[in-house]
């Protein structure tokens, strides 16, 4: 289920914090929001943040800022959550295309890359229209160019990789907290 990445875990901050990177539709979120249940700790997810900030949903800065200043604002979200401990924080799949937000997510946590097949993600986001970046003529390509993108970018900062396409979300959950509790060298609640 997972392969630990070239990058050493042990060569980063001792943190508390669990940060979960990956391309849009690969479950950040949903599975987010259940590790930290599991694990007694706090969720914050970038993009939710965003909106509480902007006001307005992401498709919407997007009409009204384009992609550069939503990722102006994604900046800035993730800037405020670098004092934060005891968290699993879920980041927007972009989030990895700035050197600052890289530096800065290696710094914040145990970063785990979620990953999925192409086709298993573009079924997730063809769910809903919140996503502006795939809401295009042809989606699939418009996607695989992104994971080709960002691949590079992903592993640059992942302590972990863990790809969701075959698993259940209880199986990839709890294959996380086994993780995560192994990293840490605890054994937290939930587990």
């Amino acid at each position: 289920m997972t392969l630990p990445n070239s990058s050493s875990a042990a060569t980063r901050p001792p943190t508390a914090n669990v940060v979960l990177v990956g391309m849009m539709g690969s479950g950040k979120s949903s599975i987010g929001k259940r590790v930290a249940e599991g694990m007694g700790l706090t969720f914050v997810d970038t993009d939710e943040r965003i909106v509480e900030m902007a006001g307005c949903s992401i498709p919407d800065i997007f009409d009204l800022e384009g992609e550069d200043g939503f990722r102006r604002r994604e900046r800035a979200a993730l800037q405020e959550m670098t004092p934060l401990r005891n968290h699993v924080i879920a980041t927007g799949g972009g989030i990895i295309l700035s050197k600052e937000n890289r530096r800065t997510l290696r710094g914040l946590g145990y970063v785990i890359w979620l990953t999925a097949s192409l086709d298993c993600l573009l079924f997730r986001v063809s769910q809903t229209r919140e996503r502006p970046l795939v809401l295009t003529d042809d989606p699939r390509q418009r996607l695989a160019d992104l994971m080709e993108q960002r691949e590079a970018l992903y592993d640059e900062v992942a302590d972990l990789v863990v790809d969701t396409t075959e698993l259940t979300m209880c199986e990839t959950v709890h294959g996380l907290i086994e993780s995560v509790n192994y990293h840490f060298g605890c054994r937290c609640e939930g587990a």
